[in-house]
């Protein structure tokens, strides 16, 4: 805390006098905005709300035909890149695309075990996802295909309505339809400017989702690291140790887990060394496709299938089949399939949306996060249509593209080429690839969710944050992923309540030889005012939190005459209220400061304001409140405030 007034009673004396203190008023004075229609105030609020980055700038000026051109490059931005696009771009796209196709075939094959779907539906949706993204898409580094988190929340959500081994067709046009409907509200979003929504789940909530998630599917990989034939379709940490341990004696397959622990070291190995060494990147980007024709080869010549490994066996020839017609539009899949497609839907945005604006921030160009909307979502749409599940942006296929040389989205066209050939011809080939190291390469690829380095500055940053970083982390792993995610979000929306609630106070007092004013925690050397306490709302000011305001502010002065009295020092006369960081006011706000005034009155202290801002001095003098406690009693600065009052409080001291 700041000195006490007894303790530099003369050094203020000296302070004081050293200042030109009189009753005139200052140079400046708190302004008044001019008055704003209710029109133009919603229509300011509007356009702060929805269109903050003004994407009409460009239109502005502009003749009919360019800004119907200019439309159409909004949309499509192939159109406004495409121009200047040449054979130095293609070469790098072309090296990068067929660098991520080595990397998802693989993964997609092992991604689609996730959403128990059969293996082709993945490839099918780096077909068919990564083309419309290409034309829609402003990301120039963002690697479009399935994911492991959203295909494990995919699967999760849907086996808990149908039974994927009983009831087959029914699972998978439930899948087609909560893909179609995470597509919709995705481009609704965008669509709608609604892109801050996303923004309520937190960083520290996302960092821990991620990190039990990324647990949770590697416990799952388990199965085929294994051998399990039986296992549990529960996915928290005790029903799945408990189908691990179960059948240890007899079910566990010695061949599978050597497999599995050979090619899991492999990719663990290579992964390590495309991280040390930048330049060797490709080394871990094409491991994945080593190990599988490796592994399919070993199963293949040794006929290891025959012995308990199990095996891939069938995947189906030729492109995407439509599947238009398999889509629930009504009755009550189709109201699973929307619930399943908002879940899905916006943690599969979340996850696109911040890939795409770190590599953005790396290459230092803008991503807009509503077009990136709209691009996702009728890219999911036009997927759900055409045999596809849910899409997004897969971080480590990012990087690789990144660290690859792309230049363009080109390079996700060259990886939906490279895919369709792969369903075209190449497919009947993985028939005996085992399980194991797809079991393998999830492991590897989700290992690196785990954040730990997030986690621990999150911990040193902010205690709550951490909170809401392990609580869904926890839910994850220990209950299921839904509710990990329920968590996360409660807890995010908690702290925000919390902080909207509960506003910051601070007690100011002055830097010697200055007229600064600031906190007396912060600032231990600050000097008290003689007889005028001075308190700092950190908030804006609205029914939420008006009452803690004025009752906080009440206690900060009870406080602060329980120890004049035990000092036998001057009473205090004033108080001053900052009020620069109060960004608004309501009416209950408002209204509050009239309780505390009255309350103040009652104890002869009177109320001064510093340094309203706009939109709530406007309020103040709309509402009659600067009347009631006299214009005289608002000044620009705290120390203009104390100008005016500190010569009464001097005659105390």
């Amino acid at each position: 805390m700041g000195r006490s007034v007894s303790d530099v009673a003369e050094n203020m004396n000296m302070e004081i006098s050293g200042r030109t203190i009189d009753d005139s008023p200052s140079v400046y004075s708190v302004g008044f905005p001019p008055r704003m229609n209710l029109a133009s105030q919603f229509a300011h609020k509007v356009k702060e709300m929805f269109f903050a980055d003004d994407p009409l700038r460009p239109y502005k000026g502009q003749t009919r035909s360019m800004k119907f051109l200019l439309g159409l490059q909004y949309l499509f931005p192939i159109l406004d890149w495409g121009r200047s696009y040449d054979l130095a771009k293609l070469k790098g796209d072309v090296v990068s695309g067929l660098t991520i196709a080595s990397l998802c075939i693989p993964q997609d094959i092992a991604y689609a075990k996730l959403a128990n779907l059969e293996p082709q539906y993945a490839l099918y949706t780096s077909f068919v996802a990564p083309l419309v993204y290409a034309v829609m898409g402003s990301s120039r580094d963002i690697a479009i295909g399935p994911v492991a988190v959203v295909s494990l929340l995919l699967g999760t959500q849907l086996q808990n309505e149908i039974d994927p081994v009983k009831n087959p067709e029914e699972y998978l046009r439930l899948a087609f339809t909560a893909t179609f409907f995470a597509g919709v509200i995705q481009a609704a979003l965008g669509f709608f400017r609604l892109g801050f929504l996303i923004e309520f789940l937190s960083h520290a909530a996302i960092v821990g989702f991620m990190a039990g998630a990324a647990v949770t599917i590697s416990l799952q990989q388990l199965k085929g690291f294994l051998g399990i034939k039986n296992f549990t379709t529960k996915t928290d940490i005790v029903s799945v140790m408990k189908s691990v341990w179960r059948p240890v004696h007899h079910g566990w397959n010695w061949q599978t887990i050597l497999i599995a622990t050979a090619f899991l070291t492999f990719l663990l190995v290579a992964k390590y060394i495309g991280k040390k060494r930048k330049n060797l990147f490709w080394v871990s980007a094409l491991a994945p496709l080593v190990s599988v024709i490796l592994a399919t080869f070993f199963v293949y010549i040794t006929r290891a299938d025959r012995h308990g490994v199990q095996i891939v066996r069938h995947i189906k020839q030729g492109i995407n089949p439509s599947s238009a017609g398999e889509i629930y539009f009504s009755g009550s899949y189709a109201t699973k399939g929307l619930k399943i497609g908002i879940v899905a839907g916006l943690i599969a945005l979340t996850e696109a949306i911040a890939i795409g604006r770190t590599f953005a921030a790396m290459k230092d160009y803008r991503l807009d996060g509503n077009k990136e909307m709209l691009a996702l979502g009728t890219m999911n749409v036009a997927g759900s249509l055409t045999s596809c599940y849910i899409a997004t942006g897969s971080f480590s296929r990012s990087a690789v593209n990144y660290m690859a040389g792309c230049h363009t989205a080109v390079s996700n066209i060259v990886m939906s080429v490279t895919v369709m050939l792969t369903l075209l011809v190449i497919t009947p080939l993985f028939k005996y690839t085992p399980n194991a190291v797809l079991a393998a390469i999830i492991i590897s690829a989700v290992i690196g969710l785990i954040d730990y380095q997030t986690a621990y500055l999150i911990w040193k940053v902010d205690k709550l944050d951490f909170l809401a970083c392990m609580g869904a982390f926890f839910g994850v792993v220990f209950i299921s992923v839904e509710i990990g995610l329920l968590i996360a979000v409660m807890i995010s929306f908690a702290k925000i309540l919390l902080q909207v609630t509960r506003p910051r106070t601070a007690l100011l007092g002055n830097l010697p030889g200055t007229e600064i004013y600031r906190n007396v925690e912060q600032y231990p050397e600050t000097i008290k005012v003689p007889g005028v306490l001075i308190v700092r709302v950190d908030s804006a000011i609205y029914f939420t939190n008006s009452n803690y305001a004025r009752e906080r502010i009440l206690r900060w002065l009870r406080d602060e005459v329980e120890q004049i009295k035990a000092k036998n020092l001057p009473m205090i006369e004033f108080l001053i209220v900052e009020l620069s960081p109060v960004i608004d006011i309501d009416t209950s706000g408002i209204h509050a400061f009239e309780d505390l005034h009255t309350a103040l009155q009652k104890h002869g202290v009177q109320l001064l304001l510093a340094n309203p801002g706009a939109a709530v001095i406007q309020k103040l003098r709309s509402s009659g409140f600067i009347e009631i406690i006299g214009r005289d009693k608002i000044f620009l600065t705290v120390g203009d405030a104390v100008k005016a009052c500190a010569p009464k409080a001097r005659e105390g001291v």
